[in-house]
């Protein structure tokens, strides 16, 4: 899928977790704070989050995978750190992660490129 496709497909799932209110906020509620802050996840979990799964590991083992969401929680935690993100605690931080990744599949899958036996 095209890079800028995913940004926006990432800002406006960014938008949607902002809107339900599940526990994170954003200080400024303009395009650009929404593009940066969709920037520095995309950032965040495509270099931080996969040596803080490696790093967790028997964790993630031990809890049969559920130590993910906690490791996602974190990922959105160091996001918000540096960005106007704003999140209510940690159970925001791991509540919006889930609601955010959850609205990023959904997206993604809906405005993938269709592929198939018989189309172009």
């Amino acid at each position: 899928m095209n890079l800028l496709l995913r940004w926006a497909l990432s800002t406006v799932a960014l938008w949607l977790t902002v809107r339900l209110g599940v526990g994170v906020s954003l200080a400024a509620d303009d395009l650009l704070s929404f593009l940066l802050t969709a920037l520095v996840i995309g950032l965040v979990n495509a270099v931080v989050r996969p040596v803080m799964v490696v790093l967790t590991l028997p964790l993630t083992v031990l809890s049969l995978g559920l130590f993910l969401l906690v490791v996602n929680g974190l990922a959105l935690a160091i996001a918000a750190a540096i960005t106007p993100l704003e999140l209510s605690g940690f159970g925001g931080a791991v509540l919006g992660a889930l609601v955010l990744s959850v609205l990023n599949t959904l997206l993604a899958r809906v405005f993938a490129p269709r592929t198939g036996v018989g189309r172009p």
